[in-house]
């Protein structure tokens, strides 16, 4: 049976007097990747910040790895082994891009030589930031500045990667080339929360997924059926 990493159950999160989730359920299996499908303001960013103890929490439960997550910190989640690459990326443009992923083992403590394997391993994954790994960060492309931002989060090894847009304003082809590289990460049992507008990338590589409309999951299942499920391709799939 596959092991949870997280399970939350009827969560309600609000800014103000303003409801953003309703009583979402949503399951995540370890080494799979689940894609969470919707339209912009349908909550799916508001989702990953509830998770990150960023956003008011009215009711539910958020467990990680059997740990309960509601009434935590940012600062106490993320060394537990959860990563978010925000939308927009975030880099900081006016450090190099090696100075970018040491401070992604900020929240981490471990030896040195950890942390250099770390870097080790996320320059074979990204090798074209390990040939610009003396640029700055700002210098890099669009595509290059995404690859920075996941290959950061990666630098604090987590056992729950969340991606929020990551295709955002990338060419189809550097698309292609950064979904090949998530899929090659799940490969390596990484499990990942997948936000995408790009609904066909995301399924082609997910294993299950949800749609979140106005707050609320209104679909949930394998990622293949809904590649061929009218609704979706009505809504998300341009069919």
């Amino acid at each position: 049976m596959a092991e949870n990493i997280m399970k939350i159950t009827n969560l309600s999160s609000s800014y103000g007097n303003i409801k953003a989730l309703k009583n979402i359920d949503i399951e995540i299996n370890k080494g799979e990747i689940v894609s969470l499908l919707g339209a912009n303001g349908a909550g799916k960013s508001t989702l990953m910040k509830s998770i990150l103890g960023m956003v008011h929490i009215d009711e539910g439960s958020i467990l990680y790895k059997g740990q309960e997550l509601v009434g935590k910190k940012s600062h106490e989640i993320v060394p537990m082994g959860i990563s978010l690459v925000p939308e927009g990326r975030k880099i900081f443009i006016e450090l190099s891009v090696e100075k970018n992923l040491e401070i992604g083992t900020f929240f981490r403590k471990r030896p040195p030589e950890r942390d250099k394997e770390l870097l080790d391993m996320v320059y074979k994954v990204f090798p074209r930031l390990y040939e610009r790994r003396n640029q700055l960060g700002g210098t890099l492309s669009g595509g290059e500045q995404q690859m920075l931002a996941i290959a950061r989060a990666l630098m604090s090894e987590p056992v729950l990667l969340m991606l929020d847009e990551p295709s955002l304003g990338l060419a189809p082809k550097i698309v292609g080339e950064l979904f090949g590289i998530i899929k090659q990460l799940r490969e390596e049992n990484m499990t990942v929360l997948l936000v995408e507008q790009n609904a066909t990338a995301a399924l082609a590589i997910a294993d299950r997924a949800y749609v979140l409309e106005n707050g609320r999951i209104t679909l949930s299942g394998a990622a293949r059926e809904m590649l061929t499920n009218p609704e979706i391709k009505r809504m998300y799939l341009g069919g």
